[in-house]
């Protein structure tokens, strides 16, 4: 059997993608600070082996600790294949260097980057003695690769993974393992992150109006189509390790 572990599952994109993975068959492990019932329920009218994992990706110690008992038990199974989603993300603060405050920076670094690289090289170590795949997904932004005012934490943030896990393939690559790790940009989504970024002020971010128009205009992309799109991806067989995908392409 295959096991999927999606870190943000309650709501949003990772929502979406546990729901389509529930549908092919895929056991789900959810990792956030509060459980979906509706996830919850689904796996068990589809008798699909499901377990919620409360954990607060800020934290570092807790991350160690709850994605250790994961590992344990779930390489414990022999599975065929791990699925392991990176794709809780915080977006805060949104605010000009020079006016931020230190709280939020440190809780943006954990959980958009620390956090995927703490799971990823858990999971990784463990498969080295197992015969079973892992693949990682990393949740990115096209904020990655461009300079946006007032979200220079974000932008770095997610810089960053893109740039571990471009590394981190190379590295796999080297070893000759069955190991995968990408990176996806799912582009701009009707989500609760975009609920806090059009609640921030002109001041601390520029292009505020853009962003408010995106939801007036209903340009905003529906996660169910994102997480399809995603998930069709992975299902191919021709996931290409090392990649930054980008919704955009995926949708043609």
């Amino acid at each position: 059997m295959k096991y999927a572990i999606i870190t943000g599952a309650s709501k949003g994109l990772g929502e979406a993608i546990a729901k389509r993975l529930i549908q092919e068959q895929i056991a789900v492990v959810s990792v956030s600070r509060t459980e979906n019932e509706e996830i919850k329920q689904l796996a068990a009218e589809k008798g699909l082996f499901y377990q919620h994992y409360a954990c607060n990706l800020s934290l570092e110690k807790e991350v160690q600790e709850v994605f250790m008992e994961i590992a344990h038990w779930i390489f414990e199974k022999n599975p065929k294949e791990i699925l392991l989603f990176n794709n809780a993300g915080v977006i805060e603060p949104i605010q000009t260097v020079g006016n931020l405050d230190q709280t939020p920076i440190i809780r943006n670094i954990q959980v958009n980057l620390i956090a995927p690289i703490i799971t990823t090289n858990l999971f990784f170590n463990k498969a080295q003695v197992t015969n079973t795949a892992v693949q990682v997904i990393n949740v990115t932004s096209g904020a990655a690769v461009r300079s946006i005012e007032g979200w220079s934490v974000y932008c770095s943030s997610k810089a960053g993974i893109n740039m571990f896990t471009q590394t981190a393939a190379l590295e796999q690559a080297e070893l000759k393992t069955n190991n995968k790790i990408i990176a996806f940009s799912p582009g701009v989504m009707d989500t609760n992150m975009q609920t806090t970024i059009r609640s921030s002020s002109k001041e601390a971010f520029k292009d505020l109006e853009r962003f408010k128009e995106f939801k007036e205009k209903n340009t905003l992309l529906q996660t169910d189509t994102v997480a399809n799109a995603l998930v069709d991806l992975l299902l191919s067989g021709n996931v290409e390790s090392g990649k930054v995908y980008n919704i955009n392409d995926l949708l043609k």
